[in-house]
């Protein structure tokens, strides 16, 4: 992960005496609007989810954060502040089992509130309880109607996140989502304008090599992504690095 400035230095204690005199939500346009400045900042999807996570360390009741993320054909770790989150992670997503998956799959909020005494993945609470974690929560990030990913939250110590901490967590991943899903669709504006300078590029050496006008070069370049079954922009690519089409 690419490391850039510092979250907010926001301390939980802060947050929970704004709480205690006006509840969660108003702290939304004080203590969370910073949040909102250092995620609009961020430079793309790492450096966003980044952000994300070291601000809640310092909001939240947590030791370690992380986030998952969709991706295509599954889910993908996002940050993590602790090499042992992203243990906690690959376990399961490789097992498919654990709170973290109840939570990818089906958009709900998982407060395990006791690691120890955790019954329904047993396997699970054994590895958290040798790894030292005592509390979970994970708050499910949304893009629209699909879940986007899951912010997760661990402490040292059972029974470590009250309801104020899970309103706060709450608030978090509403940032968290919508600047995610502001960063996606700049990294996929970005690699669309790339792709079409790609194939502008290689259209031009196939109009200058055999002079062809700029439909023939392109239909040249389409049948040949068709053909080798590979997409536009590497075929143009290819074009570029070597000047021979794939065979």
């Amino acid at each position: 992960m690419t490391e850039q400035g510092s979250a907010p230095a926001v301390e939980k204690q802060q947050l929970q005496q704004a709480l205690e005199h006006e509840g969660p939500e108003p702290v939304v346009a004080d203590v969370f609007a910073r949040l909102a400045i250092e995620l609009h900042d961020a430079d793309g999807l790492d450096e966003t989810v980044d952000a994300v996570v070291r601000f809640a360390l310092q909001a939240e009741a947590c030791t370690y954060a992380g986030v998952v993320l969709s991706a295509p054909g599954g889910w993908e770790i996002g940050a993590v502040t602790d090499p042992v989150v992203t243990k906690i992670y690959t376990e399961q997503l490789d097992t498919g089992e654990g709170p973290l998956i109840v939570a990818l799959t089906g958009g709900t909020t998982v407060h395990v509130d006791d690691v120890a005494a955790e019954t329904r993945w047993p396997a699970w609470r054994d590895r958290l309880t040798s790894y030292g974690v005592g509390s979970v929560l994970h708050v499910p990030m949304w893009s629209g109607d699909r879940t986007l990913g899951v912010l997760s939250l661990y402490n040292g110590q059972p029974h470590a996140f009250d309801a104020d901490d899970e309103a706060i967590a709450h608030i978090l991943a509403r940032h968290a989502s919508v600047a995610v899903a502001s960063a996606r669709d700049g990294e996929s504006m970005t690699a669309a304008v790339d792709a079409r300078k790609l194939v502008g590029q290689a259209m031009g050496i196939l109009m200058e090599r055999f002079g062809l006008d700029e439909a023939r070069a392109f239909e040249i370049l389409k049948r040949y992504s068709q053909h080798t079954n590979t997409k536009l922009r590497d075929v143009a690519q290819q074009l570029i690095d070597t000047r021979k089409l794939p065979q």
